[in-house]
């Protein structure tokens, strides 16, 4: 990596680290002026961290996009309205689909498979039920992307596969929220560090890959 793209990765990274933690600290606190905080600090979040990536080099068109889909996520889920929820989680369906592409047909353990697919009946049995009805169609096709999403990601190791579970994490943390269903202390908080860290990994996973000297998965976009 050339001097200078080093450093401006290095600084993307520090605002990437700031952003991440002033939104977190947001969501513990309460008041205003942290609503605020976490409405500013939020939608830097995903763009910090694709330009990040991007500064590094040679990453993957697919990986730009899956991280500004999600940023396209972000901030519409800081409208409380069902049609932006619903846009948000098509943006995030659509960051999913750049991930499947980019993992392509990596080696993937069929033991996890079954067990992503114990997970994802589960879930739906338990959340699908109590969703408003107009949601339990959309979540469910958009549960059955992200497991899968989840699942493939770990042919790209360990870094990517936690990368994609946390994802998962995090999603239905949102979900059984929606269906007022039980959830652990400050549930807000914990939606964006499982999120934060799952991005991140899954960044790292890929870009791992791809400066190795045999990647697990066949990139079909054009590095940038």
């Amino acid at each position: 990596m050339r001097p200078e793209r080093h450093r401006a990765a290095r600084l993307l990274l520090i605002g990437y680290v700031i952003a991440a933690l002033t939104d977190l600290t947001a969501l513990l606190a309460h008041g205003h002026t942290a609503q605020t905080l976490h409405t500013v600090a939020k939608p830097l979040l995903m763009p910090l961290l694709a330009a990040q990536v991007y500064a590094r080099g040679g990453a993957p068109r697919l990986l730009l996009a899956a991280l500004l889909f999600g940023w396209g996520g972000d901030t519409l889920l800081l409208i409380d309205a069902e049609p932006a929820f619903l846009a948000g989680m098509a943006l995030f369906a659509a960051g999913h689909v750049c991930y499947l592409v980019l993992f392509g047909r990596g080696r993937t353990n069929p033991y996890l498979g079954a067990g992503y697919a114990a997970a994802l009946a589960a879930t739906a049995a338990v959340l699908l039920p109590a969703l408003p009805g107009g949601l339990r169609i959309p979540v469910a096709g958009y549960s059955l992307l992200l497991t899968a999403m989840a699942y493939r990601a770990s042919g790209l190791g360990v870094r990517a596969g936690l990368g994609g579970a946390l994802f998962l994490v995090s999603d239905t943390l949102i979900a059984t929220g929606i269906a007022d269903l039980p959830q652990p202390p400050v549930p807000d908080f914990w939606v964006m560090a499982t999120y934060l860290v799952a991005q991140s990994l899954l960044a790292a996973g890929v870009l791992r890959c791809q400066g190795g000297p045999a990647p697990a998965y066949r990139d079909t976009s054009t590095p940038v």
